[in-house]
């Protein structure tokens, strides 16, 4: 089955896109489903002198390219998950081991997220002047470095402080790896990518706790960070092999805090820019919310083993990759990018309403399943929303991908925080605030959609996106 090629529809193609003054974007390139050519294009973008794509020259080694390149980013997404997900079996024992608080311990959770989510605020703009390999490289050194810190960490407050400089370093991963997405794919292609990556990231926060599990058994807490070092050292050797420079010199510029603050400013200013990603950091809060309460609700209100949370925790997590799947794969190239959005905003927000009437009793007492369905559907939705909303933001982008990553990245932590604490705010013997704040972030997110993006308000957009050929590859610099 042949798959539509995304033609240049980014940000340079669309009307209102935000204006640059800079060279063309970069067309795709890389791309394991449709392989292009491995020889260096003419130095002006433009089609490929015939429509066989198959029949290019160094197709097979252009697909082996693209995988190990999915593969690579994959894992650097997946990183932080591990760091925060492979530490959770942990806490109790680190409580223990160092005589401190719950409160003190929780901290070394908050102070990871928290270096995240600023961390791609510093990242982000500095692979914008520097290219995507050397911050990276150095942000996954100082994240190894960091890691075997905390394994060796004396005392709570200094685990504290070596965690949010495990956070800070290990955004580099997330935020460059979306940058390089977007320097490499456009359009559908770039949507498809993303839903590969779910595939690949998708599976770091299902094993993580099971991982931790078993590290426990053979060891302490401490060994839980020094397999991340391990895990730190392996991936920074494989993106240092692998990973080629996706930003070519010509499409650098100057750097600092004035530009970086400047070039942030204006691509926030750009209404449609901020419309995904403000509909992107609202659905995440859904999935934040979900996260934080459903152990509370499922184990406590409903009485389910860690056993079974788990197995339910992994349907979930199942359910997302699968839908990302279908959107990558099928819906790719067939639906525009807007209405397969469209149609993920309404089944959270169908969800969310379902979730309310059930742990408000409206409709008796369901049970587990009822709520563990209502769960399901909500984040099996988020396949259409994640890697739709990214691509869609990024595609306005190709001058600073890397500041608008970080501005997607940041935005989704820090809403994602924001709506967490208020899952518990009635206490512990009800679910409805749990459901009440999904709802509310779902219900946001369709706004932002509606009236900052506002699809239908720029004609032949859809056109543009869906309609695609094949086009020349650029040179990718070493």
């Amino acid at each position: 089955m042949t798959r539509p090629d995304s033609g240049p529809t980014g940000a340079a193609g669309n009307e209102g896109d935000i204006p640059n003054g800079g060279p063309a974007p970069v067309p795709a390139v890389l791309n394991a489903a449709a392989p292009v050519a491995a020889a260096p294009a003419p130095s002006v973008p433009g089609p490929a002198r015939s429509p066989e794509r198959t029949a290019v020259p160094g197709a097979d080694a252009a697909r082996r390219v693209g995988l190990l390149v999915t593969l690579v980013l994959g894992g650097l997404t997946a990183l932080p998950p591990l760091s925060m997900d492979m530490y959770l079996p942990a806490l109790p024992a680190v409580t223990d081991a160092l005589g401190a608080p719950a409160a003190t311990v929780q901290l070394t959770l908050t102070t990871c997220i928290a270096g995240l989510a600023l961390g791609q605020l510093v990242v982000g703009p500095m692979s914008d002047k520097w290219g995507r390999r050397g911050p990276l490289l150095v942000g996954m050194v100082v994240y190894v470095v960091a890691t075997a810190l905390c394994a060796v960490a004396p005392d709570a407050a200094l685990l504290v402080v070596f965690r949010l400089l495990q956070g800070l370093s290990g955004a580099a991963g997330i935020v460059i790896a979306r940058a390089v997405v977007r320097d490499l794919y456009e359009g559908v292609e770039m949507a498809r990518f993303f839903s590969t990556l779910m595939l690949v990231s998708g599976v770091a926060p299902i094993v993580a706790p099971l991982i931790g599990a078993q590290v426990l058994r053979f060891t302490d807490w401490r060994g839980i960070f020094a397999v991340l070092t391990v895990v730190g050292v392996l991936l920074t050797a494989v993106a240092y092999r692998w990973l080629p420079e996706t930003l070519p010199r010509e499409r650098r510029h100057g750097g600092g805090v004035g530009p970086a603050l400047r070039t942030m400013r204006g691509l926030l200013g750009d209404r449609v820019f901020t419309g995904y990603v403000l509909t992107g950091g609202l659905s995440f809060a859904v999935l934040f919310a979900y996260i934080t309460a459903s152990p509370f609700v499922i184990q406590e209100i409903h009485g389910a083993s860690t056993q079974t949370y788990s197995l339910l925790f992994g349907l979930n997590s199942i359910g997302l990759i699968a839908v990302g799947q279908l959107n990558g794969r099928v819906l790719a190239g067939r639906v525009s990018l807007d209405k397969a959005l469209g149609v993920g905003l309404g089944v959270i927000v169908l969800a969310g309403v379902g979730l309310v009437l059930m742990t408000a009793g409206a409709f008796g007492d369901v049970g587990l399943v009822g709520i563990a369905a209502g769960l399901f559907v909500m984040m099996a939705a988020q396949g259409l929303i994640m890697p739709n909303t990214n691509a869609s933001a990024l595609m306005r982008t190709p001058h600073a991908a890397g500041s608008a990553s970080a501005l997607i990245g940041t935005s989704s932590f820090l809403l994602g925080a924001l709506a967490s604490p208020f899952v518990g705010i009635a206490g512990e013997a009800t679910a409805v605030p749990m459901a009440v704040v999904q709802l509310s972030c779902a219900v946001a997110a369709v706004c932002c959609f509606l009236f900052l993006c506002r699809p239908w308000s720029r004609p032949g957009s859809e056109e543009k996106e869906l309609a695609g050929g094949p086009q020349a590859a650029p040179r990718i610099d070493r």
